[in-house]
């Protein structure tokens, strides 16, 4: 509850969406994730795709999952928004990579680049806002 707290004193742009919409959102988007992301590392222990294939999904399923805990945990607007240009760069790779071996995987990663794309603007505007070089303005 007090990371809520914290996170509900940050300021935010006028364009940041309500905090109750994150949770539905995340909820379809990481069954994506999974479904995509299972699929190419059963690829990978089958054969069918190199293991080196993995990597950048690995990357992002490891940043995506730190973003929480730096976010809210470490209470850092700076450390969370470095992670979340890694999971956008890292989901660009992984749909990169993937496509010559299976095409519908990045087409299913859209929606989730979509969101990852937002959620990058929005937390790099958060970090800014929230930083001493606005605060001093």
């Amino acid at each position: 509850m007090t990371a809520y707290s914290w996170y509900s004193k940050l300021r935010k742009p006028s364009w940041a969406p309500p905090s109750w919409i994150f949770g539905p959102v995340w909820t379809v988007l990481y069954i994506g994730i999974a479904v995509s992301f299972c699929s190419v590392f059963l690829k990978a222990v089958g054969g069918t795709v190199p293991w080196t294939l993995t990597i950048p999904f690995a990357v992002n399923l490891i940043a995506n999952v730190a973003f929480t805990p730096l976010q809210f945990k470490l209470r850092s607007n700076l450390l969370a928004a470095f992670d979340v240009l890694i999971v956008l760069i890292s989901l660009l790779w992984a749909m990169i990579a993937v496509y010559p071996f299976a095409t519908w995987i990045t087409y299913a990663q859209i929606p989730y680049l979509l969101w990852v794309s937002f959620a990058t603007c929005l937390q790099l505007t958060i970090t800014y806002l929230n930083s001493p070089l606005a605060k001093s303005k």
